[in-house]
This record gives structure tokens, sequence and C-alpha cells, in this order.
């Protein structure tokens, strides 16, 4: 593709005479520039998959990808599984029911989001004692509970302790109707690391569930567990139309907007970052237009000893595209390192400035997530390349121009 003579020319191009200073300097922030902005880039987009990836797992470990709710029926899991495409595998089927709540002790009330599981299910029970940190779920049941580590932390609760928790269905008492009100042994405690979830979550036996909101069975939702999350959708389109009379959602429709949310601002964030690569591949079309402006007497010798335009063009085009080339392997490299070693380097930052980098009550995990994509690090290596070629084209173009009489003349 290139002649050894191109690339004699290009290396000689790229180790500038000690006179010729400034193009060293224009040179090496070209590079510079380059190489942080594909690093940058990279990181970024790790974290935010990584964001993605682990707010996604964790919703998903929390929640059902179908939940149907009957308005007036009991629900019969056959009847629905008659309903559901051949094409969608379910690997579970369960019954819970939900509602909300108010812990109170002493002074400090809260509002938490009450679920009931069935203790019978194994799989119930062994997604729970994948996320319990303190307690276990053995003989779980009447008159106890199971709650996230920071509401432990806020009402200072640890396994054993007592607490009130009001439901929102009411008692007929002398005074007139009032909450239901009872109180709740904690038998453990978990740590789910999505600090939301954490802090307004409890755990109750479905039993328990039913009798604290003063329910009955006609009351339960069906939770539907499939082996593909992404064809909740579907599955759900297709109960929906064999049963009218039934309230079906996904946890596609629950978290919609947020997910929508994180890729715009996924593209934004590619698009804002991706100008920093534009801006540094300018500096190449200044460094090569300074260069060929150097070098005319040098380019007329080359054309007068028979060089033609074409392999003098190609010569410094090789100048600027070395410089752009050697700059984006650099900073994939920079940027797949950083993005491996991300939460290590996030804690030392944060020892060494006092600062507290990616809070978890903001960003809702408790470390800051990176998930290394093949077909990003692709992309903004194909950016970079396509960028360096053309500002490395633009200025090359220009010795075609050049009259070979006049340069030697007045050079």
């Amino acid at each position: 593709m290139f002649s050894l003579a191109e690339k004699i020319i290009a290396a000689r191009n790229l180790r500038p005479k000690k006179k010729e200073g400034f193009l060293k300097v224009i040179s090496s922030f070209s590079f510079i520039g380059i190489m942080l902005g594909v690093a940058i880039l990279i990181i970024v987009m790790s974290v935010m998959n990584g964001f993605r990836s682990e707010l996604t797992n964790k919703i998903l470990g929390f929640n059902p990808h179908v939940v149907i709710k009957s308005y007036s029926q009991e629900l019969n899991n056959l009847e629905l599984i008659k309903e559901i495409s051949n094409d969608i595998k379910i690997s579970q089927i369960r019954k819970s029911f939900s509602g909300e709540a108010v812990l109170m002790d002493n002074n400090t009330t809260k509002g938490v989001y009450v679920k009931g599981l069935d203790i019978d299910d194994e799989q119930n029970l062994n997604f729970l004692k994948n996320i319990i940190t303190k307690g276990n779920t053995n003989s779980f049941g009447t008159g106890e509970l199971i709650l996230g580590n920071e509401l432990a932390l806020d009402f200072n609760l640890s396994v054993g302790g007592t607490i009130n928790l009001f439901s929102s269905s009411f008692v007929n008492t002398p005074f007139g109707n009032l909450p239901k009100q009872e109180t709740f042994k904690v038998k453990a405690i978990f740590n789910s690391g999505f600090y939301e979830f954490d802090k307004n979550v409890i755990f109750l036996e479905l039993n328990e569930s039913l009798i604290f909101f003063d329910k009955n069975e006609k009351n339960l939702d069906l939770e539907i567990f499939i082996d593909n999350p992404i064809k909740a959708n579907l599955l759900k389109d297709n109960i929906e139309k064999g049963n009218p009379n039934l309230f079906v959602y996904s946890w596609i429709d629950l978290n919609k907007s947020f997910f929508s949310a994180l890729k715009v601002e996924r593209n934004v964030m590619f698009i804002i970052l991706a100008l920093i690569i534009i801006v540094a591949a300018f500096n190449i079309i200044s460094g090569l237009t300074i260069l060929i402006k150097n070098k005319t007497k040098e380019i007329a010798i080359l054309k007068t000893l028979g060089l033609s335009n074409r392999s003098i063009i190609k010569s410094f085009f090789l100048t600027g595209f070395t410089i752009g080339f050697l700059a984006t392997i650099t900073g994939i490299f920079i940027g797949i390192l950083f993005s491996l070693y991300i939460e290590p380097i996030r804690n030392i930052l944060s020892l060494l400035f006092n600062v507290e980098i990616f809070p978890s009550d903001i960003y809702f995990l408790d470390k800051m997530p990176s998930e290394i994509n093949t077909f990003s690090i692709i992309t903004v290596f194909f950016l970079s390349i396509f960028m360096t070629a053309i500002s490395s084209l633009i200025p090359a173009l220009k010795i075609s121009k050049m009259n070979i009489i006049q340069a030697i003349k007045y050079e």
C-alpha cells in the first residue's frame, strides 16, 4: 500500500528538526488530544453500559418479568399458561402480594413497600438467601419480616429487634376506623446492592401479608419469570389477547422511561465526547499544513527527482495518520485498563481528595459499574481512525497544487 520511499519520508516527518520545535508541540498535542478523547470515550461508554446492566440485573432480580392482576376472579396458573405462546420459555410462575405500609419507631416514620413471598417456593428462598447478610430464612413466618440494610440503619434495627408496621387497611374501633397496626420481629437483613430497594422494601410471608392487609387469595398476583426477559412484552400481549379481564404489565413497562432516559444520555454523551476526538484531529490538519509549508523546498526537489504527486501525498498522509493511529491504540489501551480497575481508582481518588465519588443514594448502586463492550470499542476505534484519515488527507492534497519552479526559486 505504501512504498519504502513513502514510509521513509513519513518517518523523517515524524522526527522534526530542532528548529521545527513548534511542529513537535502541535504533533504532541494532536497525539495527546486523540489519545485522551478515545480513552475518555471508552471509559464513559463502559460506565454507562455497566450502569445499565447493573440496574437491569438488580431490577430483574427483585421484580418479576410479567405481573398479572385479576379484577374479580382468582388467578389460575394452568389457564394462563395455555394462553402463552410456545416460543416463550417460562422458568417460574408464583403467587405473591404487595402493598404499601408505614414503618414507625419512636419519632421516626417511613413509607415502605411490603412484598409477600411464598416461603414454600424453593426459588423464593434461594433468592432471599443470596442477598441476606444478617440472620436467616429458617422458619420465616408469622410476626416476622425481612428488611433492607439501609432501612435497618435508618431505624437502628438489628436481627431480633422489633418494629411497628401500619397497614393501609383499617380496623373498626370504639374511636372509629384506625389503620391496622402490628409489631414485627426482624428475622433477617438483606443487601441487594440496589440502594432504593434496600431502603424501601420489606418482605413478609405470603399468608402473613394477606392477613396484614386484610385480603384473601382472590387478591393474589401472579408473577411470571421467563428465560429471556426481553420478550416480556410479547408474553404480556399474548396473555392480554386471551384474557381481556386481566391487568397485565411487564418490568419493561415499569422502567420504560428510566431506560429510555439512560439510552438518550448515553447517546448524547457519546456525541459530546466524540467532539474531543474531532477537535484533536483538527490539530493534525494544522500540524501537517505547517509541515508542508516548511517542507516546500524538499517537496519540490522530490518532484524534480521523479517522485510522483501521489507518492508525496501518501507520505504526508501517512505522517498524520500514524500520529492518529498510535494515539487511538494508546487511548484504547488506557481506556480499557481504566475501565477494568475503575472501582479501585474511584476508592483511591475518594481517599485522596476526601470527596465521595459516585454516591450510592444518587446513583442507586453501591459501587461504580463498568462493562467493556466490544462493539463500543470498535465504534470508537473506527470513528477516531476516520477522523484521523480525513484530517491527514485534507492538507496532503494541497501538495498536488504546488508549483515546482516557484517552490525552488523562492526557497
